[in-house]
C-alpha cells in the first residue's frame, strides 16, 4: 500500500479548518481587506531574491525541479514574495493595497507537532503603506481575530524593532565585538551567521547560545533618534489600544526581508513550535529592482497550529458542532422517489438534511450514530395520507407533518 508523503496529513474533517477561514475572511473583509489567490508554483529565483539565499528556506527547505527547458521552478515555501511579485505584475495603482490570501506552502524540514512539510498559511499584507498608526492597526486586527473572534487568552504577543539598515549597520559593529569576544562559546551553526547573516544568530534555538544571547547588544539601544521616536509612538499607541505585548529583544524573524516592526503571537499550549503567527514590516523594493521603495507589513498564520491551539484551549468556538441535521428514512426501495424529494426540498432550503437509504433496522441504527436530530419516517401509510412522521431522536417523541409543511415545520424548528 502507497502511504502519504513523510510530512504530510490527511484532513479528515476540515469542520474547524472551514470555521476559521470563514471567520477570517469575514474578520478582515471589513476592514477593507480584499481575498486574492496566488499560484502554488513559482519560479525559484522569486525567493532567492526577496527571502535571502543565506536564510533556511532557501538554503535548505525549497521543493525545487527542473523542466525540460531548463527552467527552475519551486513550491512556495512564504506568501509574500508571491503577493508582491502579483502586485508588481499587475501593476496596482491602490494604495495600500490590502490583501489576505490562504492555501498550502511546502518547505523541507524535519516534519514534528506543529511542523509539517506541507502547511496551511492565511496571509495578510498592506502594501505601499508608510506609518506607525498602520503597524498598530494592522496588529490590532490580528490581536482582536485572535481575542475577540476566536477568543483566545493563552498567547503571548512579543514585538522587537529592527529599525533601518543604518541603525542595524551600527548595531551590527557592537554585536561583532560580542561575538568575537564570545566566539568559543557558540554553536557551529551560530558561527556561521556571524559572517554570513549576523542578525539570524538571534534565532538558534540552542539553549546555551539563547541564554548568552541575553546579554548581546540590543537593535532597540542602537536605533536612530528618528528611529527612536517611532518605536516610541508604536509603544504608545499599542497602550491607548490596551493591545497586551511583550518586547522580545532577540526577535530578528528568519526572513531577510524585514526591518522596523516584527512580531509573533505565540503561546506554550503549543509546546516547542509555539509561534501560530509571525510577521513584521518589510520593503521588497531592491529585490524586484524597482527605483522607489514600495514599504509594506504583512503577517501569516500557520492554521494547522491554530487549530492545535484551539483544542488545547478547549475553546468551544472551534470544537466543531454539527448543525441540526434533518435524516430522512424511507422504509423501502418504492418509497425512494418521495424520500429524494423531501430531501432536495429540504436542502434547497438551507436545511442540513442527509438520506439514509437501506432499511428501517439499519437506518435508525445509523441515524444514532450519525447525531441525526429530527429524523423523518416515510413508510406507505404516511405515502397514501400525505404526510410525513417527524422524530425527536433526542425526546423520542414524534408528530405527523403535512409533506406541503414539512420545510416550513423544520425551520420552525431550528429557528
Amino acid at each position: 500500500m502507497i502511504k502519504k508523503v513523510k510530512g504530510t496529513q490527511d484532513l479528515l474533517d476540515m469542520r474547524s479548518y472551514d470555521a476559521l477561514y470563514k471567520g477570517a475572511y469575514q474578520h478582515f473583509s471589513t476592514a477593507h481587506f480584499t481575498h486574492i489567490q496566488t499560484p502554488i508554483l513559482e519560479h525559484e529565483g522569486l525567493f532567492k531574491r526577496s527571502v535571502g539565499e543565506e536564510t533556511d528556506i532557501v538554503g535548505k527547505e525549497m521543493y525545487t525541479f527542473s523542466t525540460n527547458d531548463r527552467e527552475v521552478f519551486c513550491l512556495r515555501p512564504e506568501a509574500t514574495a508571491s503577493t508582491m511579485r502579483a502586485y508588481l505584475e499587475a501593476a496596482i495603482t491602490t494604495k495600500p493595497w490590502q490583501v489576505f490570501s490562504e492555501g498550502p506552502m511546502f518547505r523541507h524540514e524535519r516534519p514534528q507537532k506543529g511542523r509539517w512539510r506541507q502547511f496551511s498559511q492565511f496571509n495578510v499584507e498592506a502594501i505601499n503603506i508608510s506609518s506607525v498608526a498602520q503597524d498598530v492597526r494592522f496588529i490590532s486586527l490580528l490581536d482582536d481575530l485572535f481575542t475577540r473572534k476566536l477568543r483566545l487568552h493563552d498567547y503571548v504577543l512579543s514585538i522587537n524593532y529592527l529599525g533601518t539598515k543604518e541603525d542595524r549597520a551600527a548595531h551590527r559593529l557592537a554585536l561583532k565585538s560580542f561575538l568575537d569576544a564570545h566566539m568559543a562559546e557558540i554553536c557551529s551553526t551560530c558561527q556561521t551567521r556571524a559572517t554570513a547573516n549576523m542578525l539570524r544568530i538571534f534565532d538558534c534555538k540552542n539553549e546555551g547560545c539563547q541564554a548568552l544571547y541575553t546579554k548581546a547588544p540590543y537593535l532597540t539601544d542602537h536605533l536612530s533618534p528618528t528611529s527612536q521616536t517611532a518605536w516610541q509612538e508604536l509603544q504608545d499607541l499599542l497602550g491607548i489600544l490596551s493591545i497586551s505585548w511583550i518586547h522580545n529583544p532577540l526577535l530578528v524573524r528568519g526572513l531577510d526581508y524585514y526591518n522596523n516592526i516584527v512580531f509573533e503571537f505565540s503561546s506554550p499550549l503549543l509546546g516547542a513550535q509555539s509561534t501560530f503567527c509571525s510577521g513584521g514590516r518589510y520593503d521588497l523594493a531592491p529585490a524586484f529592482d524597482q527605483k522607489e521603495a514600495i514599504p509594506s507589513i504583512g503577517a501569516a498564520i500557520g492554521m494547522e497550529r491554530l487549530v492545535l491551539l484551539l483544542e488545547a484551549a478547549g475553546n468551544p468556538h472551534t470544537i466543531p458542532t454539527k448543525t441540526p441535521v434533518f435524516g430522512i428514512l424511507p422504509f423501502d426501495e418504492s418509497l425512494n422517489p418521495l424520500a429524494l424529494l423531501a430531501h432536495q426540498t429540504l436542502h434547497r432550503a438551507g436545511l442540513s438534511t442527509d438520506i439514509i437509504i437501506g432499511g428501517v433496522k439499519k437506518g435508525m441504527k445509523k441515524a444514532n450514530n450519525d447525531g441525526i436530530r429530527w429524523l423523518i419516517l416515510i413508510g406507505e401509510q404516511e405515502k397514501n395520507e400525505g404526510v410525513v412522521r417527524l422524530k425527536d431522536m433526542e425526546s423520542g417523541s414524534e408528530i405527523s407533518v403535512s409533506q406541503e409543511d414539512l420545510t416550513s415545520y423544520a425551520q420552525s424548528l431550528i429557528s
